[in-house]
């Protein structure tokens, strides 16, 4: 296995009295798309909030990528992402910060960064004022900027509208395709069709199947995951768009 493989073992987390995870066991492939899908409450966006150490698990480990290699480097993008008030292409480079790059190297990946996200020559314009589909393609090539190794997407097109979140699918599919391991987090089953190259579905805490997207749309062997792909979008839409 190559790549940043995860590895997920017993892995529980409870906070006020409530157990979210439920004793998750799952490996995730290194390399590609891997979505994490469900029914709310499920536990996918804990999951991945513990993946990137935002949060501590309750018992269970968690091992990132191979051992003896370096470590692995990170980036999250929210379904909301956040911004400092301040301009584009400054929001761009305080995220470089701590890469410590010489000046030439920051400007030039922080110049690519808005090329990518289609905002050339509106680096100056204040990041807060862009529409959200704007923010969101921002976000994403902010976080790939940092060239990071893993990146993890909670919702990143919830509430976009159709063209929007083309190209934001657009975006996280080169992100994959450059070497990127993406971890994504997503209700929409379609999309989900679309980007994943294998799908983890989570339901009460638990892991109850995963696989590849065409094998667990087509062919789920658990009721849980059956009647959460088979309840969210009519069956033969769904297939149709694998």
């Amino acid at each position: 296995m190559s790549g940043v493989p995860i590895l997920i073992a017993g892995l529980r987390f409870a906070t006020g009295g409530i157990t979210i995870l439920d004793g998750v066991d799952a490996t995730l492939p290194g390399t590609g798309i891997t979505a994490l899908v469900g029914p709310n409450g499920a536990g996918k966006s804990v999951l991945l909030r513990l993946v990137d150490d935002l949060l501590a698990p309750s018992a269970g480990t968690i091992r990132i990528g191979l051992p003896g290699a370096p470590p692995v480097r990170r980036a999250f993008v929210f379904q909301r992402p956040g911004f400092v008030r301040a301009s584009a292409a400054r929001n761009v480079a305080l995220a470089l910060a701590p890469l410590h790059l010489r000046r030439r190297e920051r400007d030039a990946r922080t110049a690519a960064a808005l090329a990518r996200a289609g905002l050339e020559g509106r680096g100056g314009e204040p990041a807060t004022r862009l529409s959200g589909g704007e923010q969101q393609r921002l976000a994403l090539s902010r976080a790939w900027a940092t060239q990071p190794d893993l990146l993890l997407l909670d919702e990143p097109t919830a509430n976009l509208d159709p063209t929007a979140t083309e190209r934001v699918e657009r975006m996280i599919a080169a992100i994959a395709e450059a070497g990127t391991k993406v971890v994504l987090v997503s209700h929409n089953l379609g999309q989900v069709a679309r980007l994943a190259d294998d799908i983890l579905v989570l339901s009460a805490g638990r892991a109850v199947e995963h696989g590849p997207t065409r094998q667990v749309i087509s062919r789920p062997s658990t009721p849980e995951a059956r009647a959460y792909l088979t309840g969210e979008l009519p069956w033969t839409s769904f297939a149709a768009a694998c």
